[in-house]
């Protein structure tokens, strides 16, 4: 006599129990047309600022070079004017300081400023306040340099040389250079300058707006295809579940089409199994419904008590066959769409869920006159599962087992570990599967023919359909403890992974 099931604490009920969930964050839809633009207009009028400045940098350089020459020109002038003739002095010839200033005072649009210095120094001719240049040394003689000053605290443009004076030096102990440097303010540099932006940005502002019409003419032309695949699939009858052609749209979307042909084809399977499970269903339901009616008929006919009686008993059976069937409709809808692993699964301990579900299967073992056992490791066998959902799979194993086992027979629930997986087993001393039948018996409302019990053939599409939402795998085998080869028995196993060591908390486990 195998251990029999011992007493358990009530169990907490089956019902359904769905816990609220968060409130969804509100999405924000986003438009692609938008985005593009954005990203396309974003840089441009980014862009747009830094080429002015950079456009004004350049056309300031641009502007420096003709002035900078005149300005090299006057110093060469002067430099020949006020060359030494005789080196004895850096003076400007008799007669000529006048000339020089005069041509040098000529422009009516900015001050010029010019200075001649003798080798010693000494001021020669030209305006005291502009200023010498620093670090003189590091000037070479004979080149006309330039750089920027300010006199009386406005900017200026400086071009100045030193002149080499040898005999003078030699007789005046010194380093025998003379500067000779003009100098004028940058007005007409700005004003060319601003004329060459003007001429660089007046066409931008009549360009730009051009730019932006064709950008966005560009992207609606460009998105149209969107809009034509839209209008396409709008026009769809509802059950048109065909492929989309993806010969018809732009190559950027194909990828998004075969996405959405791959669901059409996946949703179409699904409705196509809907449609059949719908008619299979009520093809089932109608052989319950009908006895149902056919026994109550055949009462309101009788007047005799005992036939009566049997009239009523047979009620009774084709009621108790139908509620049987609808239970195991709703469960195995509700097993169809429980939600995929990981959202509503916990940890379990599965020997005492097991030892739950058998407990609770005790009364119904007693009226079919069979032995319901159960083996328990022991160490606990921790996985990751729904319990409610795991209890009906294994409740369906054991309404087979007794069902389909013989008076006087033997049912066992075994659970057992592997270093990796969790076993679960069934094993019944009943006329067993045949090998060729194994393949099917998972499918919906499929009997094997012969068996001579009643059942709506759900019970192990049930099972299936439980198992690989928990990624288990369910095999089937003859029973090895079987008596006789008349009644080899079957060995449901269901395989499933174990939980790593560290997983739980004793707070989290769910016992079922």
């Amino acid at each position: 006599m195998k251990p029999r099931a011992a007493p358990a604490d009530e169990v907490a009920d089956d019902d359904w129990y769905e816990p609220p969930t968060s409130e969804q964050d509100e999405t924000i839809q986003h438009s692609l047309f938008g985005e593009i633009l954005d990203w396309m207009l974003a840089p441009l009028l980014l862009l747009w600022p830094m080429s002015i400045a950079i456009t004004y940098l350049v056309a300031k350089g641009i502007a420096n070079q003709p002035f900078d020459h005149a300005l090299e020109d006057n110093v060469t002038m002067l430099v020949q004017q006020f060359k030494q003739t005789d080196g004895a002095q850096a003076g400007p010839a008799p007669g000529q300081g006048k000339s020089a200033r005069d041509m040098l005072r000529g422009d009516d649009v900015d001050a010029v400023y010019y200075l001649v210095l003798d080798q010693q120094g000494r001021y020669v001719t030209g305006d005291r306040d502009l200023p010498p240049p620093q670090d003189a040394e590091r000037y070479r003689s004979g080149m006309v340099l330039f750089r920027n000053d300010n006199v009386h605290g406005t900017p200026v443009r400086v071009a100045f040389s030193y002149i080499d004076t040898p005999d003078a030096a030699a007789d005046a102990g010194d380093d025998g250079r003379a500067l000779v440097q003009v100098a004028e303010t940058l007005e007409k540099r700005a004003q060319l300058a601003n004329e060459i932006i003007k001429g660089v940005i007046l066409p931008q502002f009549i360009i730009l707006p051009i730019i932006l019409a064709l950008v966005w003419f560009a992207l609606a032309r460009g998105l149209s295809p969107l809009a034509q695949l839209q209008e396409r699939i709008r026009a769809r009858p509802p059950d048109d579940l065909s492929p989309i052609d993806s010969g018809q749209v732009p190559e950027e979307i194909t990828p998004l089409v075969g996405s959405l042909n791959d669901m059409l084809s996946r949703l179409s399977l699904s409705i196509d199994m809907q449609k059949r499970f719908i008619a299979d269903a009520a093809h089932q339901m109608k052989t319950p419904l009908a006895g149902m009616r056919m026994q109550s008929e055949l009462a309101l006919r009788q007047t005799d008590q005992d036939e009566i009686h049997r009239s009523l008993l047979q009620l009774a059976k084709s009621s108790e066959a139908a509620t049987r069937l609808v239970n195991q409709l709703l469960a195995l809808a509700r097993a169809e769409n429980q939600p995929q692993a990981g959202t509503a699964f916990e940890a379990i301990e599965l020997s005492e869920l097991a030892r739950a579900v058998v407990h609770d299967w005790v009364q119904a073992s007693f009226a079919h006159q069979i032995d319901l056992g159960f083996e328990q490791p022991a160490h606990p066998v921790m996985i990751s599962g729904n319990s409610m959902m795991l209890r009906e799979l294994l409740g369906n194993l054991i309404d087979n087992a007794l069902r389909y086992t013989p008076l006087g027979g033997s049912v066992t629930v075994r659970v057992r570990a592997t270093p990796d997986m969790a076993i679960l087993e069934v094993e019944d001393t009943g006329p067993g599967i045949p090998q060729a039948e194994r393949a099917h018996v998972f499918e919906r409302f499929y009997r094997i023919l012969g068996s001579n019990v009643d059942g709506s053939g759900l019970g192990l599409a049930i099972v299936r359909e439980i198992a690989q939402q928990h990624g288990a795998d369910v095999d089937i085998f003859n029973n090895p403890r079987a008596q006789t080869p008349k009644w080899p028995g079957t060995l449901l196993r269901l395989s499933i992974a174990l939980l790593p060591p560290e997983a739980p908390h004793e707070d989290d486990i769910t016992y079922g």
